[in-house]
């Protein structure tokens, strides 16, 4: 089913008609060779870097493309509904690239920058760590500063494109201050005493590599600090604000694969002599489903627009990634009940949809998380 964009101009339509494009044409018919292989799409990533489109909600003055955030994720969107790991990948590498690009001093944006956004390099963003997922002020992987810069120590999990990387926006312990002791770093993967750990395999996005990281006494130039020292935990949760949108969108995007595949599947299947879609169990549930999907793409859209206009957004985007995840699970879920025995094997997609819309419920801070921002800042709101 078309999806009726909301889109600033002539230019952004195009943009999506060139997404769409290539989502047809490159990606929906790879994603379940990629997926049951768990194999990483790197050349995909380099597709899509030549195409502009891991630039695209970075200003043009550091070379990006300059497009509106209500833009980049509809973009995200269109691409999470034909391969949600790709779309996922494409959230992470703009996350990797926003420390740089909001704190970075300019000698660090023209030197980094350039070859960051131009798909030539693809990024990581390194914060959890085992006992520290959803409380990144309890990091415990340290760096130390010394005559060669600093020194890190320590391990990091759940790193999405961990091992495939070119670069890690790296969160490291520099003082025992539980506020202000972290700091942020950017990190080639090149660098000596880094080790990747094995791909940890999961429910769903297997193309999406996950791994943790080891630092065993790895020296990071002095240059590569983003930020101050002790800046690393605003940065941090500046970068998830944006980046929580990035999944809201994805989500969405997988929800509305769902419900395209099961609304087709239910004008063609027949049972007792008619369509099931005909049938009001059937048709109720697929409209509960639709309704679900415009109501969380219009909470990104809502987020979105606050960011474009540089308004606090903090809570809208908790409320996105809140909404639009659980409406991906549930939607999902739904489309494969819709199916009957049918969404249950591999034949159909939709099984891999429902595997997918589980995880973007844990990442960028569980939905637990999320209903604990909201619900502090309607604590601390004034009437």
């Amino acid at each position: 089913m078309k999806v009726e964009r909301e889109l600033p101009s002539r230019e952004a339509y195009d943009l999506l008609e060139l997404v769409t494009d290539i989502a047809d044409r490159e990606l929906g018919p790879r994603v379940a060779e990629f997926e049951g292989e768990a194999r990483f799409p790197r050349k995909v990533f380099e597709l899509l870097g030549e195409a502009g489109l891991l630039t695209l909600p970075f200003g043009e003055d550091v070379g990006g493309g300059g497009q509106p955030y209500t833009v980049y994720l509809q973009v995200l969107e269109e691409i999470a509904a034909r391969w949600a790991a790709v779309a996922v990948g494409m959230s992470v590498h703009t996350l990797a690239c926003l420390p740089m690009a909001t704190f970075g001093t300019e000698a660090q944006q023209a030197g980094f920058l350039p070859r960051m956004l131009s798909g030539k390099l693809l990024g990581a963003y390194s914060l959890s760590e085992a006992h520290a997922g959803s409380d990144p002020a309890a990091l415990r992987a340290s760096a130390s500063e010394g005559p060669r810069g600093w020194t890190a120590r320590g391990t990091k999990s759940w790193v999405t494109h961990g091992g495939e990387a070119d670069f890690y926006t790296v969160f490291l312990r520099t003082s025992p201050d539980a506020r202000s002791g972290i700091s942020c770093f950017h990190v080639d993967a090149g660098t000596a005493g880094l080790v990747a750990g094995a791909p940890e395999r999961k429910m769903g996005l297997r193309s999406s590599t996950t791994a943790e990281l080891h630092f065993e006494d790895m020296v990071i130039p002095g240059d590569r600090l983003v930020g101050t020292p002790g800046q690393g935990l605003p940065i941090a949760l500046a970068a998830l604000d944006a980046g929580r949108l990035g999944i809201a969108a994805v989500a969405v995007g997988i929800a509305q694969a769902a419900l395209d595949y099961a609304v087709g599947y239910a004008r063609d299947r027949q049972t007792f002599g008619r369509r099931i879609i005909e049938h009001q169990g059937v048709g109720f549930l697929l409209a509960d489903m639709a309704a679900r999907t415009e109501a969380a793409r219009a909470t990104y859209l809502v987020a979105a627009r606050r960011k474009d206009s540089g308004l606090p957004y903090t809570r809208q985007a908790s409320v996105a990634k809140l909404i639009a995840t659980d409406t991906a699970m549930a939607v999902t879920t739904d489309a494969v009940q819709v199916l009957g025995g049918a969404g249950y094997v591999l034949d159909h997609p939709v099984e891999r949809l429902m595997r997918e819309a589980k995880i973007t419920q844990i990442f960028e801070g569980t939905n637990q998380i999320q209903r604990l921002v909201i619900s502090r800042q309607l604590a601390a709101s004034t009437r």
